[in-house]
């Protein structure tokens, strides 16, 4: 069975010791073995037509297609018959020695349904000088063998005269008379059938056994006996555990090479042949030698097929019998609950796990690094995610990131080139430069956002960020205050005049970029920002990352750049009904509510997202805020300064033009 890879089987056994003994051992090895019982019937020893059609329904239902029987043939051929005139076919018969080559059951009836049972015979070799003793044999040789007038009478179908009967006449009427003249040669073919033959060689081997064992024990030299006080058995007196001893230890080899020997169990080698029942040309069923079973052999080589099976006509090929099909690797078996452990239903793994075997009985958690492939049968290395410059998205970040700081540098050089003029003096010339300054590096810092991130780029990416983004922010505070107090302090008796000049913006400035300086401080002395490879945050990837180390000092860095945006805001929003021809206030609110609009818009993103998207989010959201301030502040001026140069002049900003 494990030789065909047969896993689901049904049993049939006959009602007595023989068939309850019997399968009691099967049973036990099955499931040693992992085979699974499908059912187990019993044959009933007094014919019962109730029990024959039960067992056939059973056989009917079953999905099994592998049925041994453990029967004698007596009992079984009620049930042969009726599985014939129902026409059960599509079952595969394992046949005990008992009933596997007998000749009841080679009928023309039997073909369809038993037609590739496979069965176990007692081993055939045809004993040299066997046949030749056979057909010397004679009753007139042998006078005091009783056993001769009974093989002649059991051979020829006669019956010799008895000293007691001596009417002759009366003997024939009966039956056919011995004479004595009858021909062996004959009747030889017919009577020793490889059936009987079967018998006899295991009783030759018996015998040589039982001669081995004897003549050990004969030849056993007193001093070196296997017994107490190294004595050897009395001949004269044997006992029978004396002969056993013998017995259990002999090892020999018959005159065909076999060696004989017994286990510890007292069992000699299993030696078998394996029995096809095939069609014969006369319609009838024949029993063909197609292999033999050896139990001492290695355990790949016990069985050897010599002839290829024939099935019954229900198979084409080599019949599979399972409750369930094997699980292909990436599957793991379930037992299905209540139900043999040979009936199961294959549930895939789950992510991050493999089954790399058939039939595996769990899976396989992958390694932190590693994940699944498709299949869910190989442990592959998760793949690497960072925002790198060689893929399109951190190409074109860098892009902009780059060229946003050209347009800025190229405004911080016209500012240069015409700081002589109107517009860039009316606008507080230093502080756009400071502010320019710190918009081309706010630009740039995004470039340590892309790339493999090191530990350098991990300290610096937020912390930079964060200062110059405070810079900036108070620059533009900076400049609203000091043209809410330039305005204002060309009132008569106004107190501002004391804060124009240039102290009050700078105090605003270094103020307030002295509180983000010591927050970041505080941050990388504590617990600063580090490398991190995150293999939980998506699925079957490795993300290389900048682990925040404090998300509360990430928080309260962004939050104060969110503070002083708000608080611009807020100032610059005031401060719009000052006059037209005069008033940045107008451009600096626009500015700051986009900038505080992107990074209200930032939170949820930035939380929302993980790997190289998390990272192109703040990116995003540092170059969009910093282009908000750029376009609604120095956009408007170089308009002027390069477009409408009539504009630029002294009289138009104090209202003395009337130009539109």
């Amino acid at each position: 069975m494990l030789y065909f890879g047969w896993s689901w089987v049904g049993i049939l056994l006959e009602d007595n010791d023989y068939g309850q003994l019997g399968s009691q051992s099967l049973k036990k090895e099955l499931l040693k073995s992992g085979v699974c019982i499908a059912f187990s019937e019993t044959i009933p020893v007094r014919y019962s037509k109730w029990k024959i059609l039960w067992i056939i329904d059973v056989i009917k239902k079953s999905s099994a297609d592998i049925i041994i029987v453990v029967s004698t043939e007596s009992n079984f051929i009620p049930l042969m018959e009726e599985l014939s005139v129902q026409n059960i076919t599509g079952k595969v018969w394992l046949a005990y020695h008992s009933w596997s080559d007998t000749p009841n059951v080679s009928k023309k009836q039997y073909v369809r349904s038993f037609m590739g049972t496979v069965g176990i015979g007692f081993h055939n070799r045809l004993i040299h000088g066997f046949q030749s003793f056979l057909l010397n044999i004679h009753p007139a040789a042998a006078v005091n063998n009783i056993f001769i007038k009974i093989f002649w009478e059991e051979a020829f179908g006669c019956k010799w005269p008895s000293f007691l009967s001596t009417n002759t006449s009366t003997l024939e009427k009966n039956g056919i008379v011995c004479t004595g003249d009858e021909k062996l040669e004959q009747s030889f073919q017919l009577f020793f059938t490889e059936r009987n033959i079967r018998s006899t060689y295991y009783t030759y081997t018996a015998i040589y056994s039982a001669a081995h064992a004897l003549h050990d024990l004969l030849t056993c030299k007193a001093g070196n006996g296997p017994f107490s006080n190294r004595t050897c058995a009395n001949f004269q007196d044997i006992h029978p555990w004396q002969m056993f001893y013998y017995l259990r230890n002999v090892h020999f080899k018959i005159s065909f090479g076999e060696g004989i020997f017994f286990d510890v169990n007292g069992d000699p080698p299993a030696l078998s042949d394996i029995i096809n029942w095939q069609l014969s040309d006369g319609g009838t069923l024949q029993y063909v030698i197609i292999g033999v079973l050896n139990s001492s052999a290695s355990l790949g080589e016990r069985v050897k097929l010599t002839e290829e099976v024939v099935w019954n006509e229900g198979f084409q090929k080599t019949p599979r019998s399972v409750c369930s099909e094997s699980c292909l690797p990436g599957y793991h078996k379930s037992v299905r609950q209540g139900e043999p452990i040979c009936c199961f239903d294959c549930i895939p793994c789950s992510k991050g796990e493999i089954a790399n075997q058939t039939d595996s009985v769990e899976c396989f958690k992958c390694g932190r690094d590693y994940w699944s492939n498709e299949r869910q049968d190989t442990c592959l290395s998760k793949p690497i995610e960072f925002l790198s410059y060689e893929e399109p998205l951190g190409i074109t970040l860098a892009t902009l990131s780059i060229s946003f700081s050209f347009i800025t540098a190229w405004i911080l050089v016209i500012f240069s080139i015409y700081r002589g003029t109107a517009i860039v003096k009316a606008n507080n010339l230093e502080l756009s430069y400071v502010l320019l300054s710190g918009l081309i590096l706010c630009f740039l810092c995004t470039l340590a956002f892309i790339g493999y991130p090191g530990r350098t780029s991990c300290l610096l990416r937020q912390t930079a960020f964060g200062i110059i983004f405070a810079l900036c922010v108070s620059c533009v505070l900076a400049k609203t205050i000091t043209v809410i107090v330039a305005f204002n302090a060309t009132k008569p008796d106004s107190k501002l005049r004391k804060w124009v000049g240039s102290k009050l913006p700078v105090s605003v400035i270094l103020t307030c970029s002295l509180l983000q300086v010591m927050i970041c401080t505080a941050w990388l002395l504590l617990s600063p920002p580090y490398p991190d490879e995150n293999t939980s945050a998506k699925t079957g990837t490795k993300i290389i990352e900048c682990n925040e180390g404090s998300s509360i000092a990430f928080w309260c860095m962004l939050g104060y750049v969110g503070v002083l945006a708000s608080i611009s805001f807020i100032v610059a929003f005031l401060a719009r009904n000052l006059p037209d021809s005069f008033n940045e206030t107008k451009f600096i609110t626009f500015s700051m509510l986009v900038f505080v609009s992107v990074w209200l818009s930032f939170v949820p993103a930035y939380l929302s997202t993980r790997g190289k998207y998390m990272a192109a989010v703040e990116i995003f959201a540092i170059l969009s805020s910093s282009a908000g301030l750029l376009a609604c502040i120095f956009f408007p001026k170089c308009y002027i300064v390069l477009l409408r140069p009539e504009m630029n002049t002294k009289e138009y900003l104090m209202g003395k033009s009337k130009q539109t």
